[in-house]
């Protein structure tokens, strides 16, 4: 399935995220529990949209999904290994949703992206990370290729939040609605 990258400034795309999770989400099996790994940390503008998408969707408390990393418990490069050994203990086979901020082109600052296939969390500031999740989504808070990490630190927080709160959304409503699909099917069972 080709991966989805859409300007957060485009009309219809909350309707184009949810659709295109819940096309991912058709891989998940029955019983499967939905982990998401919220990866980041709040010492850094731009390396923050991961923390604020968990918080986000903390306030929710939802049993129908599993989450770590939040501003108040971030995963980072210091714990996220031993975050993954500790989903691993706990989770039989889970359905694993990546989301972190990355760097890219001028022109895709600002957009979203839902691929299929794990996150390379540091990639781009080159440290060597376990990879994370079935799929991932991703925003581009600013443009890399040059000095990285002062990138990250001053990047504009506003654009952060915006991403921050969409990824948030459509995440949560996603999974809500694969659920509500899924009841049914389940009553028809018995």
């Amino acid at each position: 399935m080709p991966y989805l990258k859409i300007a957060h400034t485009e009309p219809g795309i909350h309707s184009a995220i949810i659709h295109r999770l819940l096309l991912h989400f058709a891989e998940i099996t029955p019983g499967q529990e939905i982990v998401i790994i919220c990866i980041g940390t709040d010492r850094s503008t731009g390396d923050c949209l991961g923390p604020l998408v968990g918080t986000s969707l903390a306030k929710y408390n939802s049993p129908e999904f599993h989450l770590f990393g939040t501003l108040d418990e971030p995963v980072h490069a210091m714990n996220l290994k031993d975050t993954l050994e500790l989903i691993d203990r706990t989770f039989a086979d889970p359905f694993i949703i990546g989301i972190d901020a990355c760097l890219g082109q001028t022109s895709s600052v600002g957009s979203i992206q839902v691929v299929q296939g794990p996150l390379r969390p540091g990639a781009g500031v080159n440290k060597e990370l376990p990879p994370v999740g079935d799929i991932h989504l991703t925003g581009i808070v600013n443009v890399g290729g040059f000095m990285e990490y002062f990138v990250l630190q001053n990047t504009r927080l506003s654009l952060v939040m915006r991403l921050a709160d969409i990824i948030a959304n459509c995440v949560y409503t996603a999974i809500k609605e694969w659920n509500r699909n899924l009841t049914p099917l389940s009553r028809r069972e018995q």
